[in-house]
C-alpha cells in the first residue's frame, strides 16, 4: 500500500478485517481497503507526526496520537474529525479504545497514561507512576483494568475506574537471548545471563534455574521427548541438562569460540552446534563426547539444523556459503555457493529434499538438498534477510527482514505471494504454525504479529514488550505463542485471542 510520503509509524486492522488504518510521519492518517488495497480516506489535521492509530471495535471511529501531544478521534466513514483531545505535554506513543468504545487510553513520552471519555473528549484520569516514556497502553477485555509498558522497565496494571496502580511488574536484569517450547507445549526454556530457566507455560511459574555456564547463553533447544535440554554459550561450551530436576548431565568443551546455534536430532541421540570458531560439531547427546568436528567454513557458523531423518546437517556461515554434511561420517556432501554475503538462517524442508537459506545479500535461496543445485533465488526484500522457515508441508516459505516486512513465498515457483506490512522495524524472527494456517513474527518494533498464512491479513498485533523481540515460536499444538525480548521478559500469548496469558 503506497501513498504516505513519510515513514509509517503505526498500522491497525479493523475488527472485521475489512480495513486498515495507518499513521505516518507525513502527519496524515489513511484508511485502506484490505481486499483491493485502495486508499479510501486520507485524514488530515495533525500538526505533528502520527505515532499511533487504532479502530474502535465496531469500526466506526479511529483514534490517533501525535508527536505534538494531541489525540484525534475521527469518523471512519466520512473522515471527519470528531474530537481533538489535549492534555499530554509530549508525544503520544500509544492509543486504544476500550472494547465498548466508551473510553480511550493513551500513553505518552510525558511518562503518563491518560483515560479519556471517547464521547466528550474529557480527560477522566491521569495515571502517574512510570519514570520514563510510556510505549504501550491497553484495556482489559472487560474494560475494568488498564495495562501500560514503559522504558523504565516496568509494566503497570491500573484500575481503569479509579486510576489506582494495582500492580507494578519489574523486569529481569538481563536480556533473554534464546527461548523455546517443549514439544508438548507444557514448558518453556530461556537462555540469558549465564543461566537457563525452565518455566511452566500454563502458570508462568519459574520451575528451575540451571546454572553452569560462565557467560551468556546464546542458544537453547529441547529434545523431542522433552526430557533433556541443550544449551550453547559464549563460554565456548555445550551443556546438556535433565529438564527435571534441572541437573547438569555434562558440560562439553571443544569449541574455541562462542557457540551460536544448537539443535537436537529428531531421535534425540545427537546434538549439532555451530560456532564462531568456524566449525560445526556433532555430539553424543548421552555422553557429551564430540563425535565429529566438521571443518570447511572460513567464517562464523551462524545457523545449524538436522534433517528430519538425522542423516544430514545443514549450516550457514558468514563465509557466504551453505554446507551440507553427512551426520555420521562428517564428510562435506555439498557446498552451496550463490549468496554474495553472510548466511543468517538455514532450514531443511520436512521431507529433507530442499534447503532454504536467508542472507545479508537480501535474497533467499532454495536448494536441492541432494544435488546442491540452486533451484530458485527469491528476490524482493530490500534489506538483510534475518530468518527463514518452511511450512510443515514444505509448500511455502516465510521470511523476515531488516526491511520491516514479512514475506510469504511459493516454495515451488518462488513467487512472492504476500508481502506483510505492519511492523515498524526489523523483523528478527518468523515461524509457521504447525498446521500451516498462521505465521508469527517478532520485530524490533517491540510487537509480535500473527498473520493469516493464506491471505496475508494481520490477525493480531500483540503488544506488551518494551524492547526488541528477538525470538518467536508456536507451541506444538499451536495454542500458544512464546516471544523473547531484549526487555528481559518472555511473553506467552494465546494464539487465538492474542491475550498475553503470562509474562
Amino acid at each position: 500500500l503506497e501513498g504516505h510520503s513519510g515513514s509509517v509509524q503505526s498500522v491497525a486492522l479493523s475488527y472485521d478485517g475489512s480495513h486498515i488504518v495507518s499513521g505516518s510521519v507525513d502527519r496524515s492518517v489513511r484508511i485502506w481497503d484490505v481486499n483491493t488495497g485502495m486508499n479510501l480516506q486520507t485524514l488530515e489535521g495533525h500538526t505533528g507526526a502520527v505515532m499511533s492509530v487504532a479502530f474502535s471495535t465496531d469500526g466506526s471511529r479511529i483514534v490517533s496520537g501525535s508527536e505534538n501531544g494531541t489525540i484525534s478521534i475521527w469518523d471512519a466513514n466520512s473522515g471527519r474529525t470528531l474530537k481533538t483531545l489535549k492534555g499530554h505535554t509530549e508525544a503520544v506513543q500509544s492509543v486504544a479504545f476500550s472494547n465498548d468504545g466508551l473510553y480511550i487510553a493513551s500513553g505518552s513520552r510525558d511518562q503518563t497514561v491518560r483515560i479519556w471519555d471517547a464521547g466528550t473528549g474529557v480527560s477522566l484520569q491521569t495515571l502517574q507512576g512510570h519514570r520514563n516514556w510510556v510505549r504501550s497502553a491497553a484495556f482489559s477485555y472487560d474494560g475494568s483494568h488498564l495495562v501500560s509498558g514503559s522504558d523504565d522497565g516496568h509494566i503497570c496494571i491500573w484500575d481503569a475506574k479509579t486510576g489506582e496502580n494495582l500492580l507494578t511488574l519489574e523486569g529481569y536484569r538481563d536480556w533473554f537471548m534464546s527461548v523455546a517450547f517443549s514439544n508438548d507445549g507444557s514448558h518453556i526454556i530461556s537462555g540469558s545471563d549465564k543461566t537457563i530457566c525452565i518455566w511452566d507455560a500454563g502458570s508462568g511459574e519459574k520451575l528451575q534455574t540451571l546454572e553452569g555456564h560462565s557467560s551468556y547463553v546464546r542458544s537453547v533447544a529441547f529434545s523431542n521427548d522433552g526430557y533433556h535440554i541443550v544449551s550453547g554459550s559464549f563460554d565456548q561450551t555445550i551443556c546438556v541438562w535433565d529438564a527435571n530436576p534441572g541437573v547438569n548431565l555434562h558440560t562439553s568443551p571443544g569449541h574455541k569460540d562462542s557457540v551460536n546455534s544448537v539443535a537436537y536430532s529428531n531421535d534425540g541421540l545427537y546434538i549439532v552446534s555451530g560456532s564462531c570458531d568456524h566449525t560445526v560439531c556433532i555430539w553424543d547427546a548421552k555422553t557429551g563426547v564430540c563425535l565429529q568436528t566438521l571443518e570447511g567454513h572460513t567464517g562464523d557458523v551462524l545457523s545449524v539444523a538436522f534433517s528430519i531423518d538425522g542423516s544430514r546437517i545443514v549450516s550457514g556461515s558468514r563465509d557466504k556459503t551453505v554446507h551440507i554434511w553427512d551426520a555420521k561420517t562428517g564428510v562435506t556432501l555439498c557446498i552451496l555457493e550463490g549468496h554474495s554475503d553472510e548466511v543468517n538462517s538455514v532450514a531443511f524442508s520436512k521431507d529433507g529434499s530442499h534447503i532454504v537459506s536467508g542472507s545479508v545479500d537480501r535474497t533467499i535461496c532454495i536448494w536441492n538438498a541432494n544435488t546442491g543445485v540452486k533451484l530458485r533465488t527469491l528476490e524482493g526484500h530490500t534489506a538483510y534477510v534475518l530468518s527463514v522457515s518452511f511450512s510443515s508441508d514444505s509448500s511455502h516459505i516465510v521470511s523476515g527482514s531488516y526491511d520491516d516486512t514479512v514475506r510469504i513465498w511459493d516454495a515451488i515457483t518462488g513467487v512472492n505471494l504476500h508481502t506483510l506490512e505492519g511492523h515498524q522495524d526489523w523483523v528478527q524472527s518468523v515461524a509457521f504454525s504447525n498446521d500451516g494456517s498462521c505465521i508469527v513474527s517478532g520485530s524490533d518494533d517491540q510487537t509480535v504479529h500473527i498473520w493469516d498464512a493464506k491471505t496475508g491479513v494481520n490477525l493480531q498485533t500483540l503488544t506488551g514488550h518494551k524492547d526488541r523481540v528477538l525470538s518467536v515460536a508456536f507451541s506444538s499444538d499451536d495454542s500458544y505463542i512464546v516471544s523473547g525480548s531484549v526487555d528481559n521478559t518472555i511473553c506467552i500469548w494465546d494464539a487465538k485471542t492474542g491475550v498475553n496469558s503470562q509474562t
